[in-house]
């Protein structure tokens, strides 16, 4: 029988469950359909929350031919064939409304980069509007030049609202449930287990209903008890662990920090993803305050890539409490945060002179480099000079954080201009 997930899957928009930030009234993706211009983009998003259903129902909305490939089965030789395909299915006139087909790539992030080369052209050209599906970040899994060619939208775990209307419509429509009359008592522990995930949630709702007319919290637990293999565990709570494992850290909790990796280690999760987080963790966390934690991190990262697991868990263990057991500084984070936000706002505005770089006879006839302040001519490596755009002279972005190596960097500086200038 068809499971209770499939025989579910939403046709169209208006029975499309959440993501209404992308496809509610007026959204980029709903507009994007009622337009009939759809441009290449890449879903993101934790699993269970409908990216295949979405690229399936653009395709059958706007009526054109729909490929698909996995990226855990598929080979550069299998993308040319569809490429191929998707230019014989334009020249022979099955396109509508000048959108070009639409390749689905599910899992995208496992791709390689020769496969993700080989879309490169075929994406440019317009031969087809690629749509990709990655529980990843992007920004570490997808080659830069295919990214830049598509949009990232990101796609959230369903709210609880989401899933009770999706068991509402399920006891309702579904051709076998709505003739056994369910009982809902309670729906914490459907909720819980299902982590926001509709596939996780029905795959749940099938599994009790099939011995019981009642859905409650023990029916539901005891029923995942005995079939511990009725859902994917593989991304339980992905998302959640991962927060609480970073937020440990960075609450300088090494107990809490080392029980969650534990809990992802058991779960199957891929540790270079943790490797990853570590890594961010020590730029954005640690900082300034120990700059030895990101060398750790990186160190950890390219062990656990050499090694992988079970030995990779000792590394990781190693840059985990490390990290939290480090001092903590966000400095930087905060300096990078607020300089691209001023950037923002002030454009491209005019370098100094004195600072720009003069390769040709005519550039240094017009002032560039003129009156440059070499700072190692100095006493002390340090010169005073303006660096910052005119406009923008007055402007700071990094504001030191009290602790010790931010500290003795701000105080040598401070030290510096004191002598020099006061």
């Amino acid at each position: 029988m068809t499971p209770l997930a499939e025989r579910l899957r939403p046709q169209t928009l208006d029975d499309y469950i959440g993501q209404k930030h992308l496809v509610g009234e007026g959204a980029v993706i709903r507009r994007m359909i009622e337009q009939n211009r759809i441009s290449s983009f890449i879903l993101w998003g934790p699993p269970g929350v409908g990216k295949t259903t979405l690229a399936n129902i653009i395709a059958k909305t706007l009526d054109v031919p729909f490929f698909t490939l996995s990226a855990v089965t598929s080979g550069v030789k299998d993308v040319r064939e569809v490429i191929e395909k998707a230019k014989a299915s334009s020249f022979f006139g099955q396109v509508r409304g000048g959108v070009s087909p639409i390749l689905f790539i599910d899992e995208i992030h496992r791709f390689s980069k020769s496969q993700q080369d080989s879309l490169l052209g075929a994406v440019e050209q317009g031969t087809v509007t690629l749509i990709g599906a990655t529980t990843e970040n992007p920004s570490f899994e997808v080659i830069r030049p295919l990214l830049s060619r598509c949009q990232v939208y990101v796609l959230k775990s369903l709210e609880k609202d989401d899933l009770l209307g999706l068991m509402n419509h399920a006891l309702h429509n579904d051709i076998f449930l709505k003739e056994k009359n369910i009982d809902v008592q309670e729906t914490t522990a459907i909720m819980r287990y299902s982590g926001g995930d509709a596939r996780k949630f029905l795959n749940i709702l099938e599994l009790v209903t099939e011995t019981s007319s009642v859905i409650n919290d023990d029916i539901v637990t005891e029923a995942l008890q005995q079939n511990p293999m009725a859902y994917d565990k593989d991304g339980e709570m992905h998302y959640d662990i991962i927060s609480a494992f970073i937020k440990s850290i960075r609450g300088s909790d090494p107990d809490a920090a080392i029980y969650y990796l534990a809990r992802m280690i058991e779960g199957g999760e891929d540790p270079l993803f943790i490797a990853r987080r570590l890594v961010i963790s020590a730029s954005e966390d640690i900082g300034l305050a120990n700059p030895n934690a990101l060398l750790l991190a990186n160190a950890a990262f390219d062990s656990v890539s050499k090694i992988g697991l079970p030995e990779g868990r000792i590394p990781l263990a190693e840059a985990t409490v490390y990290l939290a057991t480090s001092p903590k500084s966000n400095s930087a984070y905060n300096a990078i945060n607020s300089a691209l936000q001023y950037v923002g706002q002030t454009g491209n505005l005019p370098i100094p002179l004195h600072l720009r770089n003069a390769p040709t006879k005519l550039m240094t006839q017009l002032g560039y480099g003129k009156d440059y302040k070499y700072a190692h001519d100095y006493e002390g490596h340090f010169v005073e000079q303006q660096f910052l755009p005119d406009d923008a002279a007055d402007a700071r972005f990094w504001h030191p954080q009290d602790n010790s190596s931010e500290n003795k960097l701000h105080e040598r500086m401070k030290q510096l201009w004191k002598e020099r200038y006061e």
